[in-house]
């Protein structure tokens, strides 16, 4: 048996085509979506996702503004700015793009970016309505991985979930709202012991673990769903994600690849949130 291929990458096409089509009705109606991303210092990593964000709104047609600050930028500074956009009427979305320099308190910046305009979906408020199985933003790796999942029809509801890392940005949220589906949810990390015990006797596993080929095809069960969310590259340049993909692909029913798996889904749906915040702005 081999995996059906999940490729995020073709999803988030069609999704992006649909997602034109809503802001050039919003558009006719005077209503044009906003995303501002502030980007501090030079990291090359951070650049990258950035100008794919940019070239994303572009193409759906989200006016896109890009602030860029040198990482000698203070604390104080950034939640000033931040408190100018919070204001900003045309501004339905603000992105600061992490990790942040090391003396700015990356939690003070998040709780300072109005609950309605935190596009990334994590606001203390915005996690707790989740967790409330609330109608919110919800963090866009996450939300990526559920839509996936629904767009082949595969079944959660009832199902064994295994979690492999507890980050705020992918881990907890995606078992959060994996549960919200009614799924049977475990969570594993680097403290789990026996972890393949577990990842044995899952129907969906998603690994975010940040370790190439941290998981190969014997510790997957047969017809399970494999979501790799990891991406890590290699000496040769190549990227790989946290499973190896050709042992696991002969086990799994379903499978995401790295690169075009999870990927291209996290920039989809942070449009889909700032779209959503532009619509909630003007009822």
């Amino acid at each position: 048996m081999s995996a059906e291929v999940i490729y995020g990458s073709e999803l988030a096409e069609s999704l992006r085509n649909q997602m034109k089509e809503e802001v050039g009705e919003l558009k006719n109606k005077g209503i044009v979506p906003g995303l501002t991303v502030v980007l501090i210092g030079e990291d090359p990593a951070s650049q990258s996702y950035v100008r794919g964000k940019q070239k994303a709104c572009d193409y759906v047609g989200v006016e896109s503004n890009l602030i860029e600050l040198p990482s000698s930028t203070t604390e104080k500074e950034l939640l000033n700015l931040i408190s100018k956009l919070n204001s900003d009427q045309t501004v339905h979305g603000i992105l600061v793009q992490l990790p942040l320099p090391n003396h700015i308190n990356e939690q003070a910046i998040i709780e300072a970016i109005s609950p309605e305009k935190d596009v990334d979906g994590f606001h203390p408020i915005n996690i707790g309505r989740m967790i409330a199985g609330k109608d919110t933003f919800f963090p866009c790796t996450p939300f990526g991985i559920i839509t996936m999942l629904k767009s082949k029809n595969i079944p959660i509801e009832g199902k064994k979930a295994v979690v492999i890392g507890r980050s705020n940005i992918v881990g907890k949220p995606v078992g959060q709202l994996l549960l919200n589906e009614n799924a049977t949810v475990t969570y594993c990390h680097s403290r789990t012991e026996n972890m393949q015990e577990y990842t044995k006797d899952a129907d969906i596993l998603i690994v975010a673990v940040g370790r190439a080929n941290f998981l190969s095809g014997e510790d997957i069960k047969e017809g399970a769903v494999v979501i790799d969310v990891g991406v890590n590259r290699m000496e040769d340049g190549k990227l790989t994600g946290d499973v190896e993909f050709d042992s696991a692909k002969e086990k799994a029913a379903y499978i995401t690849p790295v690169p075009k798996g999870v990927g291209p889904m996290t920039i989809t749906m942070l449009l889909h949130n700032t779209i959503k915040s532009a619509k909630q702005f003007n009822q």
